[in-house]
């Protein structure tokens, strides 16, 4: 999986998200142009669009929505500090990828609302439907949902909801079935530890479950590398401690299920998480 999923699409001319607190606000209203271009440094975790994600082998995707203030259209768009695509575009996107791959799945995870109303997820349920119609896959319980089952009924998509509306929708998952724990720290070392123990508390039964593989920058470390970016300052130097335990991992209900990582491209972080499926069918206690 990738962790914010759409940040290529980072858009330097757009206003700032209404989740921002009132200092960033400030910093972009003074430095204009060059303060957002600072800010993609920093919020753009991914590089690569969601077609080129999907062909490199990403399943999951850590969507964030959000309406931009005095927009007449009421558009979505995804958002990260900044305002990304349209979401109906990154929908169609996902969509042409599916139709041409008839056996592959995706899971859609909507985490994050920013100044939505109920009209605004009513458009949204809407977009999933014209979108992917049948190709959604009824909430059941997580453990009946095996690749066999979904390519039965020509499912390819998982879509996760984490607000109220998804009691409401046959085909929104309940966000509390895709619990993402978050470490919330830039020291690699603890960042394991957290992996670890929340693995350790994992449910067996009932929910999918995420290990985030992410450090989160604090405004020290922003402003230490402020024209270097999140990459550069950040992931690339931890990559080497975050892949050996990725490595060290076995897949299964007591092990790890979906990994998501910034910038996912980087050292071999795809093919050691798909490895590690094949190492799930060559054991017999695992495959329950």
């Amino acid at each position: 999986g990738s962790h914010d999923s759409f940040s290529f699409y980072i858009d330097e001319a757009s206003p700032v998200g209404p989740e921002q607190p009132e200092t960033v606000q400030n910093f972009v209203s003074v430095f204009g142009t060059v303060a957002k271009k600072l800010m993609r440094k920093w919020l753009a975790t991914q590089t690569m669009n969601f077609t080129s994600q999907l062909g490199a082998g990403i399943r999951y995707f850590d969507l964030r929505i959000s309406t931009k203030p005095r927009d007449p259209d009421n558009e979505l768009y995804f958002a990260h500090g900044l305002f990304s695509a349209k979401v109906k575009e990154g929908l169609e996107e996902i969509n042409a990828f599916l139709t041409e791959h008839p056996k592959e799945v995706v899971f859609l995870d909507f985490n994050h609302f920013y100044g939505m109303q109920k009209y605004h997820h009513e458009k949204l349920v809407q977009m999933l439907k014209d979108t992917y119609g049948n190709k959604m896959c009824p909430a059941i319980f997580a453990h009946e949902v095996t690749l066999q089952y979904l390519w039965e009924k020509e499912h390819q998509v998982l879509v996760f909801y984490h607000s109220p509306v998804a009691v409401e929708v046959a085909f929104l998952w309940p966000g509390q079935m895709m619990p993402a724990p978050w470490a919330n720290t830039t020291d690699p070392e603890k960042l394991i530890q957290f992996l670890q123990a929340s693995i350790t508390e994992r449910r067996k039964k009932g929910s999918f479950f995420i290990s985030q593989v992410v450090l989160t920058p604090k405004a020290s470390t922003v402003v230490k590398g402020v024209a270097s970016g999140l990459r550069e300052t950040i992931t690339e130097r931890a990559l080497p401690a975050m892949m050996e335990w990725v490595r060290t991992q076995k897949a299964g209900e007591s092990g790890v299920n979906i990994i998501t990582a910034d910038f996912v491209e980087l050292g071999d972080f795809i093919s050691t998480v798909i490895k590690l499926n094949y190492a799930l069918g060559e054991g017999e206690d695992d495959t329950t």
